[in-house]
């Protein structure tokens, strides 16, 4: 599998290894882009504010782009993976959209109520990390693909 087909392909199914591999290609993306940031602004200058108004748009433009990528991304691994579960792909709604809606209501409650909202929240959270990074996946080919596992498990060792 190629690294455009593992990023944003929503079909097939990935292992848990690749799935951790794709977070870990975010994180350094993130992480290099914030750098870059920091070291091109060089700080707050006020004798430089109206210069750094371009290069601050410009990351801002970089940074859209970035979001977009990552979310369709994370979204395709995310199916993916779920694939590989034997899931449809429409759980990805309950995972990335679930918590955000859950804490919106918690936080427009009362404060009885807001704490159950936000625990849901919480463990919604925790079962897509679960279901998504730790279970392993269904054994054998499934009606999404092959079993990504069966392919290392039958190469030579070298």
């Amino acid at each position: 599998m190629d690294w455009t087909t593992l990023l944003f392909s929503f079909k097939g199914r990935i292992n848990r290894g690749k799935y951790w591999l794709a977070i870990l290609i975010y994180l350094v993306i993130w992480i290099a882009f914030i750098a870059a940031a920091v070291m091109w602004l060089g700080g707050f200058d006020t004798d430089r504010l109206f210069s750094m108004v371009g290069a601050a748009i410009l990351l801002w433009l970089a940074a859209i782009v970035l979001i977009v990528a990552g979310t369709w991304s994370g979204i395709a691994t995310g199916i993916k993976r779920l694939h590989d579960r034997e899931k449809s792909g429409w759980w990805i709604l309950v995972f990335w959209l679930g918590p955000s809606v859950l804490s919106g209501i918690g936080s427009t409650s009362s404060a009885s109520t807001s704490f159950v909202f936000h625990i849901a929240s919480f463990a919604v959270t925790i079962w897509a990390i679960v279901e998504l990074g730790f279970l392993r996946g269904t054994a054998g080919p499934n009606e999404y693909g092959p079993d990504p596992l069966a392919a290392l498990a039958t190469a030579p060792r070298v």
